[in-house]
């Protein structure tokens, strides 16, 4: 049995660590740890083989997990106890089993052979015995490389020895000569072995490395489980070595869980499981069983009749096609006429016949004269006919499915049937759709529903909803009885009354948490509504998509009847107005709790208000008691305030007598010295609307939440030190990308942004954070590679750096060393804080406190550190678990303030 291939390691001193790129053919990135001891034990080599070629410890998306599935499918390098251990070092004893499997050699050892002059472990003894007879080491060449001290087989194997091992694996020794007198570009070329240096030339020519990071080779460097799988893997796209369970050919089936490729000459079979694994030549990145396609070329490494490794090697399909119009279908013939010549193809049962939609139909349905594609293989001499399809032609058919998709714009159902067919249905002028014999419109269509239908002339004749989910319908909403009934006003002007389920959902824009009482129903302006029915046909869900209120600003009441809530205005242009108020009028006068009743006895002759109406009924009027604008100035010995509002003429509003209060947050008693020319106000009128009672100042503040009580709706924040409360139920609430959010949604540690006037918040914004280290930093703008992976740019105009206790306002501070924490502030300008870095050996972990431990320096008090679930604990591109980190690892801490936001593993 083949057996295992396996290294532990126990690091127990690392000197120096960095993240470097190793490159071969199409490029990847690894990690390499320089100078770091390592202890190989010889029983993980030894162990028997497992047949599953996925590794608790390789997730998916890690750098080499394609080239170690595929190796250890082939069984060249495996596991050990369902891990692969990629970070573990390898050692020159295992380098070399490793190149023998790959040669295919195995065949060959000698159970009995072994070097008398390089020490190793005795699983590895026919391996290097059976390298030197191969010339894949010289053996007096390692006795002098190894010293007095040392275990030949237990050395780290470094890159400039793995490059000599694979570049004579690959028979290219007389390449490697030739270039031995050649230099590299590389700024350590001085430190490869001159006896190496041909070797680390052809790798270079071969495309099988670039080297690692600031332009060097690195050839004392020790190579990684996980870096050698990838080496020895690209390096096959030079040698075939005819391993007996690899096979390359065209996928001639392909089922659930099955595969079929025709491979020397025959079709073979494997089974296809949720041990198998898929893949591109061209990619490194996994891809799904769906990514395979029928008759592409694929190399398949089987393990006791599974596919354990797929890999699609070319995806154009192996085919060449014949197109014609079809005579006549005649004993397992086609006649067809192409280019004015009659051609015969004949088929079979494997052959398949499909429709204009890729639909499958038999070949006798199939009219004359139709315009026909012929697929046919070109992979074996008989050149079979594989695919038929219909280019065109009418059709008549009929059958049922499920609607996947609805094309409005272009008139088109696509429906699935039950084997999984789906078929794009084309609706006509002469098309009749119906839903409970009700005839329906495209757009009322849904995916989901099942439907029965008939073709004729390659157009839907009728099609039936036979089983409904959700649909939509547009209307005027006209009336709503008690919370069961609704009526609404069809696009024909029909009117038609649906029932409603218990608690509808109500979207309106702008309204939180809409209830039924915030709709407009009315004969002549009620809402625009979109209505969601169930398969039952009631009322799931009201949205409101249009209003037809019209909005009046400065009137001036007339009149206003307590008893008919009649209310009687003038506008600015003396025209008289006659409106009537009701119990779903929405009043506001400066009142935190406004109620009609309220308001009622304010509705005096001269009052200026503003009112939304539809028709004759008021929707909403507000009493006019502030103005908004810029201040301007005040004017002492007239007592009068100047603003500019934000459209018009500047306004000149005086006080009576006593200087009117300045609020303004986070101060208790401000006074008209605190307004400044141009800062923004909201001046409250006293009772009688004819002077300022009162200013608050607009301010715009960034806070950290450290609390939030729902009930109250009350938010407690900190910022530069000072904590204040206040309450949110009456402010707009939106989360960082501007939609309505509710104080649920609020967490303590969120940044806000919060527009105040005076001591109360108009809005409050939750602010995003994004986290990651500068790639560039320059006038075009900061880009950052963020702790998804992704790549973020944010302008560098209107910028803030903060370094610590220092600030500046250019990105040219920034480094591409920096780890930043980017927002925008209150003001709408870019802060970018760069994260405060400690270095320390990791000591331990305590998952019950949620603490990470360093090694204490003298007297440092800073040797424990909380970590919250978002921190981002990585080393390089691959994301750690914090468990994952041994004692004595160097670990760089990164902070934002007091918040451990990132650990590098170096």
């Amino acid at each position: 049995m083949t057996q295992r291939h396996s290294v532990k390691q126990n690091t127990k001193k690392t000197i120096a660590t960095m993240l470097v790129t190793l490159m071969f053919i199409t490029g990847g990135s690894a990690a390499f740890a320089a100078e770091t001891t390592t202890k190989t034990t010889q029983s993980a080599v030894t162990q028997s083989a497992t047949t599953s070629s996925i590794f608790s410890d390789v997730k998916s998306g890690y750098w080499a997990e394609k080239h170690i599935f595929k190796l250890a499918a082939q069984g060249i390098i495996l596991g050990d106890n369902g891990k692969f251990r990629p970070n573990d070092y390898v050692t020159q004893q295992e380098a070399v089993t490793i190149a023998i499997r790959f040669m295919n050699a195995e065949g060959s050892l000698n159970s009995g052979a072994a070097s008398a002059k390089l020490k190793s472990g005795n699983y590895f003894k026919p391996y290097i015995a059976l390298a030197i007879q191969n010339k894949l080491i010289d053996e007096n060449e390692e006795v002098a490389a190894t010293g007095a001290k040392e275990s030949w087989g237990e050395k780290k194997a470094t890159r400039e020895w793995i490059a000599k091992i694979l570049v004579r694996a690959l028979g290219k020794e007389s390449e490697a000569k030739a270039a031995a007198g050649r230099g590299t570009t590389f700024t350590d070329n001085s430190k490869i072995s001159a006896d190496a240096r041909g070797y680390v030339n052809t790798a270079l020519d071969l495309n099988l490395t670039k080297g690692v990071d600031n332009n060097r080779f690195d050839p004392q460097g020790s190579v990684s489980r996980a870096q050698i799988a990838a080496f020895f893997s690209r390096a096959q796209g030079y040698i075939k070595p005819g391993y007996t369970n690899v096979f390359e050919g065209v996928v001639t089936s392909l089922k659930d869980n099955s595969l079929s490729v025709y491979t020397d000459g025959k079709n073979r079979s494997f089974t296809l499981d949720n041990r198998s694994v898929y893949y591109t030549k061209d990619s490194e990145t996994a891809v799904s069983k769906d990514d395979l396609k029928l008759y592409t070329k694929v190399m398949v490494v089987d393990k006791a009749g599974s596919a354990a490794y797929v890999e699609t090697t070319d995806t154009t399909p192996q085919l060449e096609s014949t197109e014609g119009s079809l005579l006549r279908v005649l004993n397992g013939k086609l006649l067809l006429l192409v280019n004015n010549d009659v051609q015969t193809f004949e088929y079979d049962a494997n052959t398949s016949f499909i429709d204009q939609n890729g639909k499958s139909i038999t070949p006798e349905s199939i009219s004359n004269d139709s315009t026909l594609i012929v697929q046919r293989e070109t992979f074996t001499t008989a050149k079979k006919p594989v695919i038929v399809q219909v280019k065109s032609g009418l059709v008549n058919k009929s059958g049922t499915g499920t609607v996947q998709s609805v094309d409005t714009a272009a008139k088109t159902i696509t429906v699935k049937d039950a084997s999984g067919s789906e078929d794009k249905l084309t609706v006509g002028n002469s098309s009749i759709l119906r839903y409970q014999s009700q005839i329906i419109s495209l757009s009322e269509l849904k995916p989901g529903v099942v439907v029965s239908y008939t073709v004729k002339d390659s157009a839907i004749s009728t099609l039936e909803v036979t089983q409904s989910v959700e649909r939509t319908i547009q209307g005027t909403l006209i009336s709503i009885e008690g919370s069961k009934l609704l009526t609404y006003k069809k696009s024909d002007g029909t009117y038609e009354t649906k029932a409603m389920v218990d608690k509808p959902a109500i979207v309106v824009n702008g309204i939180t948490e809409a209830s039924l009482n915030d709709l407009i129903a009315d004969v002549n302006g009620g809402d625009k509504v979109e209505l969601t029915l169930n398969p039952e046909d009631s009322i799931t869900k009201i949205e409101v998509v249009g209003r037809q209120s019209e909005s009046l600003t400065g009137l001036t009441v007339v009149s206003y009847d307590a008893k008919l809530k009649a209310l009687t205005l003038v506008d600015t242009n003396k025209k008289l107005i006659a409106l009537q108020l009701d119990d779903k009028t929405k009043v506001d006068y400066n009142s935190a709790q406004p109620v009609l009743s309220g308001i009622e006895p304010l509705l005096t002759k001269n009052r200026k208000v503003n009112v939304t109406h539809v028709g004759d009924r008021v929707l909403s009027l507000s009493v006019i008691y502030r103005y908004e604008g810029n201040f301007v100035s005040a004017n002492t010995t007239a007592k009068t305030i100047t603003i500019q509002p934000s459209t018009g003429n500047p306004m000149v509003i005086p006080y009576n007598g006593t200087v009117p209060s300045v609020e303004t947050y986070g101060r208790t008693n401000g006074s008209l010295a605190d307004v400044k020319a141009g800062d923004p106000v909201v001046v409250t009128l006293t009772s009688n609307q004819d002077a300022v009672q009162s200013i608050a100042l607009k301010t715009f503040k960034q806070l950290e939440i450290t609390s939030v009580d729902t009930y109250y709706s009350r938010v407690t924040a900190k910022a530069d030190g000072i904590t204040t409360s206040f309450y949110v139920n009456n402010a707009a609430l939106l989360n960082d990308a501007g939609a309505v959010i509710k104080v649920s949604d609020l967490a303590a540690g969120q940044i806000i942004n919060v527009a105040f006037s005076g001591q109360t918040p108009l809005s409050v914004q939750t602010v995003k954070l994004t986290y990651g280290k500068v790639q560039s930093a320059d006038a075009s703008g900061i880009t950052l590679k963020t702790y998804t992976g992704a790549t973020a740019t944010f302008p560098a105009s209107a910028v803030k750096v903060i370094r610590g206790t220092a600030a500046s306002y250019t990105v040219s501070s920034l480094t591409t060393t920096d780890h930043v924490e980017i927002r925008k502030d209150a003001d709408g300008s870019t802060v970018v804080n760069v994260l405060t870095a400690i270095y320390r050996p990791f000591s331990r972990y305590d998952s019950t406190t949620k603490e990470v431990f360093v090694k204490r320096e003298f007297n440092d008090p800073q040797y424990r550190f909380t970590l919250s679930p978002e921190t981002y604990v990585h080393q390089g591109d691959t994301t750690l678990t914090v468990q994952s980190l041994k004692e004595n690892d160097n670990i760089v801490l990164y902070f934002s303030g007091d918040k451990l936001v990132e650990i590098e593993k170096q």
